[in-house]
Protein backbone atom coordinates (compact mmCIF):
# COMPACT_ATOMS: atom_id res chain seq x y z
CA UNK A 1 0.00 0.00 0.00
CA UNK A 2 1.59 2.95 -1.25
CA UNK A 3 0.57 5.98 1.21
CA UNK A 4 0.82 9.30 -1.22
CA UNK A 5 3.23 12.13 -0.39
CA UNK A 6 -0.25 14.71 -0.68
CA UNK A 7 -1.82 12.80 1.49
CA UNK A 8 1.16 13.00 4.41
CA UNK A 9 2.08 16.50 3.97
CA UNK A 10 -1.83 17.43 4.14
CA UNK A 11 -1.92 15.26 7.87
CA UNK A 12 1.92 16.95 8.62
CA UNK A 13 -0.25 20.61 8.56
CA UNK A 14 -3.02 19.47 9.97
CA UNK A 15 -0.85 18.70 12.74
CA UNK A 16 1.33 21.30 12.90
CA UNK A 17 -0.93 23.97 13.19
CA UNK A 18 -3.62 23.02 15.68
CA UNK A 19 -2.63 25.35 17.90
CA UNK A 20 1.15 27.49 18.38
CA UNK A 21 0.98 25.58 21.74
CA UNK A 22 0.71 22.31 20.97
CA UNK A 23 4.17 20.30 19.23
CA UNK A 24 3.74 18.66 15.88
CA UNK A 25 2.55 15.11 16.19
CA UNK A 26 5.54 14.14 13.78
CA UNK A 27 5.16 10.66 15.34
CA UNK A 28 1.84 9.89 14.00
CA UNK A 29 1.95 10.21 9.98
CA UNK A 30 1.36 7.54 7.75
CA UNK A 31 4.51 6.70 6.16
CA UNK A 32 6.66 8.91 8.23
CA UNK A 33 5.80 7.20 11.99
CA UNK A 34 7.12 3.50 12.20
CA UNK A 35 5.29 1.80 15.66
CA UNK A 36 7.14 -0.08 17.90
CA UNK A 37 4.83 -1.07 20.21
CA UNK A 38 3.27 -3.07 18.02
CA UNK A 39 6.22 -5.28 16.39
CA UNK A 40 9.04 -7.82 17.02
CA UNK A 41 7.88 -8.51 20.43
CA UNK A 42 5.60 -11.42 22.19
CA UNK A 43 1.93 -10.46 21.60
CA UNK A 44 0.35 -9.78 24.57
CA UNK A 45 -1.10 -12.44 26.65
CA UNK A 46 -0.26 -14.98 24.80
CA UNK A 47 3.46 -16.65 23.53
CA UNK A 48 2.55 -16.20 19.88
CA UNK A 49 5.48 -14.40 18.74
CA UNK A 50 5.34 -11.72 15.76
CA UNK A 51 7.08 -12.25 12.67
CA UNK A 52 10.21 -9.67 12.67
CA UNK A 53 9.60 -6.24 10.84
CA UNK A 54 12.64 -4.46 10.99
CA UNK A 55 12.70 -0.65 10.54
CA UNK A 56 13.33 -0.25 6.74
CA UNK A 57 10.24 -2.85 6.30
CA UNK A 58 7.64 -1.29 8.20
CA UNK A 59 5.74 0.37 5.72
CA UNK A 60 3.72 -1.73 3.25
CA UNK A 61 5.55 0.40 0.33
CA UNK A 62 8.42 -1.04 1.24
CA UNK A 63 9.41 -4.65 -0.47
CA UNK A 64 9.60 -7.33 2.19
CA UNK A 65 8.98 -10.55 -0.21
CA UNK A 66 9.93 -13.08 3.13
CA UNK A 67 6.95 -11.68 5.09
CA UNK A 68 4.99 -14.26 6.70
CA UNK A 69 3.26 -13.02 9.47
CA UNK A 70 1.73 -15.72 11.90
CA UNK A 71 -2.29 -15.42 12.23
CA UNK A 72 -3.63 -15.09 15.86
CA UNK A 73 -7.57 -14.16 17.15
CA UNK A 74 -7.95 -14.33 20.37
CA UNK A 75 -10.38 -16.80 21.90
CA UNK A 76 -11.77 -14.36 24.38
CA UNK A 77 -13.60 -12.73 20.46
CA UNK A 78 -15.97 -15.98 20.47
CA UNK A 79 -19.72 -15.01 20.49
CA UNK A 80 -19.08 -11.70 21.78
CA UNK A 81 -21.69 -9.27 20.54
CA UNK A 82 -18.70 -6.71 20.80
CA UNK A 83 -16.93 -8.75 18.33
CA UNK A 84 -16.86 -8.94 14.26
CA UNK A 85 -17.14 -12.30 12.92
CA UNK A 86 -14.59 -13.33 11.19
CA UNK A 87 -14.03 -11.80 7.34
CA UNK A 88 -14.44 -14.89 5.94
CA UNK A 89 -18.46 -15.88 7.87
CA UNK A 90 -20.95 -15.15 5.20
CA UNK A 91 -23.05 -13.58 7.74
CA UNK A 92 -20.35 -10.91 7.87
CA UNK A 93 -21.75 -8.20 6.01
CA UNK A 94 -19.16 -5.27 5.95
CA UNK A 95 -19.03 -1.35 5.04
CA UNK A 96 -15.06 -0.71 5.19
CA UNK A 97 -14.27 2.96 5.25
CA UNK A 98 -17.84 4.09 6.78
CA UNK A 99 -20.84 3.95 9.33
CA UNK A 100 -21.48 0.79 9.49
CA UNK A 101 -24.93 0.57 11.36
CA UNK A 102 -23.96 1.86 14.36
CA UNK A 103 -20.34 1.08 13.95
CA UNK A 104 -17.62 3.48 13.06
CA UNK A 105 -15.22 1.99 10.46
CA UNK A 106 -13.89 5.19 9.40
CA UNK A 107 -10.53 5.60 10.35
CA UNK A 108 -9.22 9.28 11.82
CA UNK A 109 -5.95 9.17 9.73
CA UNK A 110 -7.93 8.27 6.69
CA UNK A 111 -8.80 6.11 4.47
CA UNK A 112 -7.36 2.16 4.40
CA UNK A 113 -6.35 -0.42 2.24
CA UNK A 114 -8.77 -3.19 1.69
CA UNK A 115 -6.34 -6.40 0.30
CA UNK A 116 -8.30 -9.58 -0.20
CA UNK A 117 -11.61 -8.98 2.15
CA UNK A 118 -9.03 -7.46 5.00
CA UNK A 119 -8.41 -4.16 6.03
CA UNK A 120 -4.55 -2.97 6.01
CA UNK A 121 -2.99 -0.92 8.74
CA UNK A 122 -2.61 2.26 7.67
CA UNK A 123 0.77 2.18 9.78
CA UNK A 124 2.48 -0.77 8.03
CA UNK A 125 3.51 -4.47 8.79
CA UNK A 126 3.08 -5.39 12.70
CA UNK A 127 4.56 -9.19 12.28
CA UNK A 128 0.60 -10.23 13.13
CA UNK A 129 -2.13 -11.23 10.78
CA UNK A 130 -5.77 -11.37 12.53
CA UNK A 131 -7.33 -9.57 15.23
CA UNK A 132 -5.14 -10.85 18.09
CA UNK A 133 -7.28 -9.52 21.08
CA UNK A 134 -9.07 -6.42 19.39
CA UNK A 135 -12.77 -6.72 18.58
CA UNK A 136 -13.02 -4.86 15.15
CA UNK A 137 -11.47 -6.00 12.11
CA UNK A 138 -9.81 -2.13 11.11
CA UNK A 139 -9.60 0.34 13.38
CA UNK A 140 -11.14 0.46 17.04
CA UNK A 141 -11.94 3.20 18.43
CA UNK A 142 -11.56 4.38 21.79
CA UNK A 143 -12.02 7.60 24.19
CA UNK A 144 -9.22 8.77 26.39
CA UNK A 145 -9.98 11.64 29.07
CA UNK A 146 -6.68 13.10 30.66
CA UNK A 147 -7.79 14.57 33.91
CA UNK A 148 -4.89 16.57 35.55
CA UNK A 149 -4.64 19.42 38.12
CA UNK A 150 -2.11 21.44 39.81
CA UNK A 151 0.34 20.07 42.20
CA UNK A 152 0.03 21.66 45.80
CA UNK A 153 1.70 21.95 48.51
CA UNK A 154 0.81 22.07 52.14
CA UNK A 155 -0.58 25.67 52.39
CA UNK A 156 -2.27 24.87 49.38
CA UNK A 157 0.44 26.93 46.89
CA UNK A 158 0.90 25.20 43.38
CA UNK A 159 4.70 23.18 43.40
CA UNK A 160 7.08 24.71 40.98
CA UNK A 161 10.08 22.28 39.75
CA UNK A 162 13.29 23.40 40.40
CA UNK A 163 14.61 22.82 37.35
CA UNK A 164 12.81 24.30 34.62
CA UNK A 165 10.60 27.03 36.92
CA UNK A 166 7.47 25.34 35.66
CA UNK A 167 4.34 24.30 37.75
CA UNK A 168 3.74 20.36 37.93
CA UNK A 169 0.76 19.37 36.38
CA UNK A 170 -0.70 15.76 37.78
CA UNK A 171 -2.72 13.26 36.04
CA UNK A 172 -5.21 10.89 36.75
CA UNK A 173 -3.45 7.14 35.89
CA UNK A 174 -5.08 4.26 36.26
CA UNK A 175 -3.18 0.44 36.70
CA UNK A 176 -4.03 -1.73 34.12
CA UNK A 177 -4.65 -5.29 35.38
CA UNK A 178 -3.72 -7.12 31.74
CA UNK A 179 0.16 -5.33 31.45
CA UNK A 180 0.64 -3.61 34.85
CA UNK A 181 1.38 -0.44 32.96
CA UNK A 182 -0.15 2.90 34.13
CA UNK A 183 -2.35 4.45 31.59
CA UNK A 184 -5.00 6.91 30.82
CA UNK A 185 -8.20 5.66 32.22
CA UNK A 186 -9.97 5.29 29.34
CA UNK A 187 -11.66 2.20 27.10
CA UNK A 188 -13.33 1.48 24.20
CA UNK A 189 -16.20 3.96 22.51
CA UNK A 190 -19.31 1.19 22.20
CA UNK A 191 -21.27 1.18 19.44
CA UNK A 192 -23.71 4.51 18.87
CA UNK A 193 -22.69 6.41 21.75
CA UNK A 194 -20.45 9.45 21.50
CA UNK A 195 -17.20 10.34 22.53
CA UNK A 196 -18.34 12.38 25.26
CA UNK A 197 -20.15 10.01 26.96
CA UNK A 198 -17.86 7.35 26.69
CA UNK A 199 -15.11 10.09 28.19
CA UNK A 200 -17.25 10.12 31.41
CA UNK A 201 -18.36 7.03 31.77
CA UNK A 202 -15.01 5.33 31.87
CA UNK A 203 -13.40 7.93 33.77
CA UNK A 204 -16.10 7.16 36.93
CA UNK A 205 -15.75 3.47 35.94
CA UNK A 206 -11.95 2.81 36.26
CA UNK A 207 -11.09 6.19 38.98
CA UNK A 208 -14.00 7.08 40.59
CA UNK A 209 -16.12 3.41 41.40
CA UNK A 210 -17.11 4.18 44.83
CA UNK A 211 -19.00 7.84 44.41
CA UNK A 212 -21.81 8.55 45.70
CA UNK A 213 -24.08 10.50 44.07
CA UNK A 214 -23.59 14.31 45.05
CA UNK A 215 -19.92 12.94 43.68
CA UNK A 216 -20.72 11.48 40.31
CA UNK A 217 -23.07 14.55 39.42
CA UNK A 218 -20.20 17.03 39.78
CA UNK A 219 -17.81 14.72 37.60
CA UNK A 220 -20.67 14.89 35.52
CA UNK A 221 -21.04 18.46 35.19
CA UNK A 222 -17.10 18.87 35.22
CA UNK A 223 -16.96 16.58 31.43
CA UNK A 224 -18.92 19.20 30.10
CA UNK A 225 -16.10 21.17 28.62
CA UNK A 226 -12.66 19.95 28.20
CA UNK A 227 -10.01 20.29 25.04
CA UNK A 228 -9.51 17.80 22.39
CA UNK A 229 -5.71 17.09 23.21
CA UNK A 230 -5.21 14.02 20.10
CA UNK A 231 -7.09 12.18 17.28
CA UNK A 232 -5.71 9.66 15.83
CA UNK A 233 -3.46 6.38 15.68
CA UNK A 234 -2.15 4.43 19.08
CA UNK A 235 0.98 2.19 18.90
CA UNK A 236 -0.59 -0.22 20.91
CA UNK A 237 0.59 -3.51 21.47
CA UNK A 238 -2.57 -5.04 20.57
CA UNK A 239 -2.22 -3.92 16.76
CA UNK A 240 -2.34 -6.04 14.07
CA UNK A 241 -1.68 -5.76 10.27
CA UNK A 242 -5.60 -6.16 9.79
CA UNK A 243 -7.05 -4.59 13.42
CA UNK A 244 -5.60 -1.15 15.52
CA UNK A 245 -6.11 0.94 17.75
CA UNK A 246 -7.15 4.66 17.67
CA UNK A 247 -7.93 7.28 20.14
CA UNK A 248 -9.76 10.55 20.78
CA UNK A 249 -7.91 12.01 24.02
CA UNK A 250 -9.57 14.91 25.53
CA UNK A 251 -7.93 17.34 28.74
CA UNK A 252 -10.32 17.59 31.60
CA UNK A 253 -8.37 20.28 34.03
CA UNK A 254 -9.49 21.05 37.64
CA UNK A 255 -7.84 24.31 37.91
CA UNK A 256 -7.98 24.91 41.37
CA UNK A 257 -8.77 21.15 42.46
CA UNK A 258 -11.92 21.87 43.69
CA UNK A 259 -14.11 19.04 41.67
CA UNK A 260 -12.13 16.16 40.92
CA UNK A 261 -9.01 17.00 42.69
CA UNK A 262 -10.58 17.15 46.03
CA UNK A 263 -12.50 13.53 45.67
CA UNK A 264 -11.11 10.06 46.83
CA UNK A 265 -9.95 8.19 43.68
CA UNK A 266 -11.19 4.24 43.50
CA UNK A 267 -9.76 1.98 41.11
CA UNK A 268 -12.95 0.24 39.59
CA UNK A 269 -13.24 -3.48 37.97
CA UNK A 270 -10.74 -2.54 35.21
CA UNK A 271 -7.67 -1.15 37.35
CA UNK A 272 -6.03 -2.49 39.44
CA UNK A 273 -4.83 0.65 41.13
CA UNK A 274 -5.37 4.19 40.34
CA UNK A 275 -3.72 7.56 41.89
CA UNK A 276 -2.46 11.23 41.18
CA UNK A 277 0.47 10.78 38.93
CA UNK A 278 2.93 13.74 38.61
CA UNK A 279 3.99 14.55 35.17
CA UNK A 280 6.89 14.79 33.71
CA UNK A 281 9.70 13.65 30.78
CA UNK A 282 10.56 10.12 33.10
CA UNK A 283 6.69 8.97 33.48
CA UNK A 284 6.01 5.62 31.85
CA UNK A 285 2.96 4.70 30.09
CA UNK A 286 1.05 2.44 28.21
CA UNK A 287 1.13 2.10 24.38
CA UNK A 288 0.99 6.00 23.04
CA UNK A 289 -0.13 7.64 26.57
CA UNK A 290 2.95 9.11 27.74
CA UNK A 291 3.25 11.19 24.18
CA UNK A 292 -0.60 12.25 24.75
CA UNK A 293 0.34 13.92 27.75
CA UNK A 294 3.34 15.29 26.86
CA UNK A 295 1.24 17.16 24.41
CA UNK A 296 -1.01 18.39 28.02
CA UNK A 297 1.70 19.18 29.76
CA UNK A 298 2.83 21.90 26.79
CA UNK A 299 -0.82 23.34 26.82
CA UNK A 300 -0.40 24.25 29.98
CA UNK A 301 3.25 25.26 29.71
CA UNK A 302 3.31 22.90 32.81
CA UNK A 303 7.09 21.00 33.63
CA UNK A 304 8.03 18.17 31.45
Amino acid sequence: MVIAVGFCLRVARQFSTTSSKMPALNAMIPGIYKHSRCRNNVYPRCDVRRYPVPDESVFWSQPYPDYQPPVYESDVLAGKDWADLDVDDPNFKVRWNQLDGKVSRVSFIGEYEVRDGYPMNLFGRTGLRGRGLLGRWGPNHAADPVVTKWKRDAAGEPVVNETTGRRILQMCAIERHDCGEWAIPGGMVDPGETVSTTLKREFLEEAMASADRAATDQVEQFFTGGREIYKGYVDDPRNTDNAWMETVAVNFHDGDGSVVGCFDLHAGDDAAKVRWMDVDGGVKLYASHASIVRRVADWHDAHW
